[in-house]
């Protein structure tokens, strides 16, 4: 048989394998951003979220010149392009010897499902240098809010110098974090020298994946940051903190918290404050399931 045909043929039952191992181990994976984000499907570059200034209890009292200011001035998000590329040498898929590549394969997959982790994770540990839809950082002391006529400054973290940790309530019609997904992660070939250019000059073929997102924020009051230690009475204070949350004119939010994201270096400080039923002294936790941990490694570092 001759040698380009049989080229061919390997190509198209590589392809073929290649592509079912994809979208395996892609389907497999497990990734964690859901727990504390809302996916968007996004259409353009750009997303708009004018809605951030409209939920009921959310939004701040304001006039038609404010209206109009917030419409201008409303929290955006702008999709980025990702990529992942591997080679496969020509002569490999020539002499049958390409087993070794499936593992690749399936590298590229865990890390394309995983992706989105990166983004949200990535975009919560910043919160306390990232802006969300009020113009202040989505973690900070000044959030403003409008109470009988005036505006007051609202706290939603707690400052420090340890690792973060978050407490977010996750159970509301809307999660306190935005996946935004225009173009999702799929597997690309380029295999025919008549059409790549690296086929012809170096002899390679190349499998990668391309997407598009971003990750970002909706409402502040649904999340609390602490760069403090996390202690009992630090936990205590933080949930306290979002319980008496109100809106303008003073309504209460309805918030309770009930997830505690940790990173790997604080899960032991975590199941001891919300998973422990005694203390050591033999009392009660009062602390005990008051709320989930969601340990991510995402935030490690």
């Amino acid at each position: 048989m001759p040698a380009k045909r049989m080229s061919r043929e390997l190509l198209s039952r590589l392809n073929t394998g290649f592509k079912a191992i994809f979208n395996k181990a892609f389907e497999s994976a497990s990734p964690q951003w859901q727990n504390i984000a809302e996916k968007v499907n996004s259409t353009a570059k750009v997303e708009t979220y004018t809605w951030l200034n409209q939920i009921p209890g959310m939004k701040r009292w304001i006039d038609e010149r404010r209206v109009k200011k917030l419409e201008r001035d409303a929290y955006q998000l702008r999709n980025e392009k990702f990529e992942d590329t591997i080679a496969v040498e020509r002569e490999d898929v020539e002499d049958d010897n390409v087993g070794t590549y499936s593992m690749a394969v399936k590298g590229l997959a865990e890390a394309a499902a995983e992706h989105p982790d990166e983004l949200v994770f990535k975009a919560l540990k910043e919160g306390f240098e990232s802006p969300c839809y009020d113009g202040q950082n989505f973690f900070d002391p000044d959030h403003p809010v409008i109470i009988d006529g005036e505006e007051v400054s609202v706290s939603n973290m707690q400052d420090g110098s340890g690792p973060a940790w978050f407490l977010l309530a996750t159970k509301k019609s809307v999660k306190p974090l935005i996946y935004q997904d225009r173009v999702k992660a799929e597997l690309i070939v380029h295999d025919d020298p008549e059409k790549s250019n690296t086929v012809f000059m170096k002899d390679q073929y190349l499998y990668g994946t391309r997407s598009r997102g971003a990750a970002g924020y909706t409402f502040w009051q649904l999340a609390f940051g602490s760069r403090a230690p996390l202690t009992p009475e630090n936990f205590k204070a933080a949930r306290a903190a979002m319980a008496s949350l109100v809106g303008d004119q003073g309504r209460p939010l309805n918030i309770v918290p009930n997830l505690l994201v940790v990173p790997p270096e604080l899960e032991g400080a975590a199941e001891e404050i919300v998973k422990v039923k005694r203390t050591d002294g033999g009392k009660d936790n009062a602390h005990y399931g008051k709320a989930e941990i969601l340990m991510t490694p995402w935030l490690a570092g």
